[in-house]
């Protein structure tokens, strides 16, 4: 008997072994090798597979090679700092190529129509691909990674908290945090030699306004109590940028590794955090005193209405945290990263600088007067610099979409679970759609709008395209437009001498080395 028992044990060990086995080779080298045929066979090609890491080692190794390099800060070629790998894949392979990321293989689409083709679907067929752990953890599954009728309920709850006659409302919350930060550099460069503050590090400041304007506008609070998730999630940024080329191994994020426990621990702090806050909104609403008018209480009111309405349309309380954690981490760290680069766009080109303030002054009125939704809204100038600003420094610089099964694309046959990588920064430089000047700052080429920018009316990707458009797009450049108006009013600027222009990727795109600005106060 005990014969037969070991027999059988060590029968079902070879059986799991060889499954296992099997499994392994199909995944890590026979299905490679035949999608990297299949491609071939239409034209496609691209740097080599490796055994299990892909091509990972090798982007790593070229964006090692080039962390060091220094722009001239009269250059926007950011592509060979950020993106050298698909610069040089691209020069080798063409606008659209195969490359691997460990075992899965990466359809790079730099092709204007295919990226149309498939940021207009509505079908499902290209899905938001499973970004791990770790980014999890800084987002959670909210509008940013949802998928289908996920997606759907959850646009239908946050939408209406969105709307622009909701945001016009915030636009003096958003106008009054930046008040105190452009107040408090009024003082310095009154009490300076000549009139001239000198900022070490805007993009810093920048930051904690948003981060400041956020907890207002979404939470009801202010930075100070906000700050226990604003501080989690810039350590949980850090950490999913720290892992975002690793190979994922499957079964790792459950081991107690130091990362894990960590991610654990601050996960925990952003979910009490925002649980709180959401639990005194529930009993405010008991007690008839509403949810508020926040991003939040808008939400919470949404979602009590499809509660009442139909259940399945309705968001459990995980799903509206999740939601609060791409408020609060979208909400605040892609706008300051938009401020930064449009204060240092501005800085290095004072006639638009120039135009910009005479424009303010006209529609928003002198220093003193207040700054509402509808001024905001006729800032022209404002609007073409800030587009501008997306083009050259967007705070995304590549957008990953997964096949969901087998399919063609642009006349391209593609395998289910291909990835799909979309080179924004990439393509916001193809001169063929741009124009000669595609390399310089003019946002004179946003004058007649988005559409007709360049010759394809969906180039410009900043906010992307079609049905999964960023919702939040019109709170951040009416965040952006208030913060610029209060700037240009009070101060001429520009960037310090000192400044090293090495703009860097870490999950959104931010100057490595700061921004320093010299802000002169113009009425003394």
């Amino acid at each position: 008997m005990a014969s037969a028992a070991v027999l059988g044990l060590v029968t079902l060990v070879v059986v799991l072994g060889t499954w296992l086995w099997t499994a392994a080779m199909h995944h890590l080298v026979w299905r490679p090798y035949a999608v990297a045929k299949s491609f071939r066979r239409q034209g496609i090609r691209g740097p080599a597979y490796r055994f299990f890491v892909g091509n990972n080692e090798e982007s790593k190794a070229m964006r090692v090679a080039t962390a060091n390099d220094v722009l001239n800060i009269r250059s926007h070629d950011i592509i060979p700092r950020v993106q050298p790998q698909y610069q040089a894949w691209t020069a080798s392979y063409g606008k659209v190529f195969l490359s691997w990321t460990g075992y899965t293989p990466a359809l790079c689409v730099g092709d204007y129509d295919m990226v149309k083709q498939i940021l207009s679907n509505k079908s499902g067929l290209y899905n938001k691909p499973d970004p791990g752990p770790n980014i999890l953890a800084l987002l959670g599954k909210g509008l940013v990674f949802a998928d289908g009728d996920l997606w759907t309920r959850h646009r239908h709850v946050v939408h209406p908290a969105f709307t622009m006659d909701k945001l016009k409302r915030m636009a003096t919350t958003m106008a009054e945090c930046a008040g105190k930060v452009v107040g408090a550099w009024e003082a310095r460069a009154a009490a300076a030699s000549g009139g001239v503050a000198r900022v070490e590090n805007i993009g810093q400041q920048f930051v904690e306004l948003t981060a400041d304007v956020i907890s207002h506008t979404a939470f009801g609070s202010s930075y100070r109590e906000g700050k226990e998730v604003f501080v989690a999630q810039r350590e949980l940024q850090y950490i999913a940028f720290t892992s975002i080329n690793k190979v994922r191994v499957p079964g790792l994020q459950y081991l107690p590794t130091k990362t894990n426990v960590r991610r654990w621990q601050l996960t925990k702090k952003v979910r009490g955090t925002l649980m709180a806050i959401i639990r005194d909104r529930q009993a405010a609403a008991k007690d008839a005193r509403g949810y508020g008018n926040d991003l939040l209480g808008l939400m919470l009111e949404a979602n009590a209405s499809a509660d009442a309405g139909e259940q399945r349309a309705a968001m459990s309380m995980d799903e509206i945290i999740d939601e609060c954690k791409t408020f609060f981490f979208a909400g605040h760290d892609t706008t300051s990263h938009l401020l930064t680069w449009a204060v240092f766009l501005l800085g290095t080109h004072p006639e638009w600088q120039q135009k910009l303030r005479e424009e303010v002054l006209r529609e928003c009125g002198g220093t003193k007067a207040p700054i509402h939704g509808d001024a905001l809204n006729k800032l022209k100038i404002a609007t073409m610099v800030l587009y501008e600003t997306l083009r050259l420094y967007g705070a995304v610089t590549i957008i990953a979409r997964k096949a969901a099964a087998d399919t063609e694309l642009g006349g391209v046959k593609i395998p289910k679970g291909t990835m799909t990588m979309i080179p924004i920064a990439m393509m916001h430089r193809d001169e063929e759609v741009w124009g000669a000047d595609a390399g310089k700052f003019n946002p004179d080429r946003f004058r007649n709008g988005v559409g007709r920018a360049a010759k394809h009316p969906s180039a410009m990707l900043g906010f992307s395209v079609g049905p999964r458009s960023c919702i939040g797009q019109d709170f951040a450049m009416l965040e952006a437009k208030a913060t610029l108006a209060l700037i240009v009013r009070q101060f001429e600027f520009e960037v310090a001498p000192e400044y090293v222009h090495a703009p860097a990727d870490f999950l959104t795109l931010q100057p490595k080395c700061g921004l320093p600005i010299l802000l002169k106060l113009l009425h003394q």
